[in-house]
């Protein structure tokens, strides 16, 4: 395949996925994403592979900074710690190696973003599972359909395509848009206006 196939297959795959995705169920993903960490509850991102990749660079834009200014943000990756990664898979099962970071970190109010391509995943579904009971807002980035894990989620973002590489490209457009977003929101209510502050 030449590069420019791949580019042409890369855009269509991110204009279906911009038009799958309805702009009042992404402005209400926001909003309750902003709204836990504006309150200081956690935010959680797991995956698995090239998603758990994802899941810390989500963290790292949070709680460094995207493009403002900002304090740091409550933002756990539970796919960057091996210790806890290991010691869970030896004890429990892999299956368990995010729910029981879940339940470790979670809160009511909190929200997990669980990445999975194949929206199939096992550990990322049992975490999807904890999080709900401890009334957790539940948000996933997938493939078609959605998977299993389409039954499990809150706010479910499945990208038209079976194709990984391609799926994951518009995981990343649309974390990093979710990252820009909360950001902004966060900053404008942390700073006040000068002009309707002065005087």
């Amino acid at each position: 395949m030449s590069l420019s196939l791949y580019f042409s297959e890369s855009m269509k795959v991110l204009e279906s996925a911009r038009q799958a995705w309805a702009e009042d169920l992404l402005a209400a993903a926001l909003e309750t994403i902003t709204a836990a960490l504006r309150s200081g509850k956690p935010l959680l991102v797991c995956g698995n592979g090239g998603s758990a990749a994802d899941a810390m660079h989500i963290t790292s834009e949070l709680v460094g900074r995207f493009l403002l200014e900002r304090r740091a943000l409550n933002v756990i990756c539970l796919s960057s710690n091996p210790s806890v990664l290991t010691a869970c898979a030896n004890d429990h099962g892999f299956d368990t190696v995010f729910s029981r970071q879940v339940e470790a970190y979670g809160l009511p109010g909190g929200v997990l973003i669980g990445i999975s391509t194949s929206g199939n995943s096992a550990n990322v579904i049992a975490a999807f599972e904890r999080a709900r009971s401890l009334k957790m807002t539940t948000v996933a980035l997938t493939g078609e359909g959605g998977g299993r894990l389409a039954s499990f989620t809150d706010f479910l973002f499945a990208v038209p395509s079976r194709s990984t590489p391609l799926i994951q490209q518009a995981h990343l457009c649309l974390y990093h848009y979710l990252c820009q977003e909360v950001e902004r929101d966060l900053v404008a209510q942390e700073r006040p206006d000068p002009i309707t502050t002065a005087g």
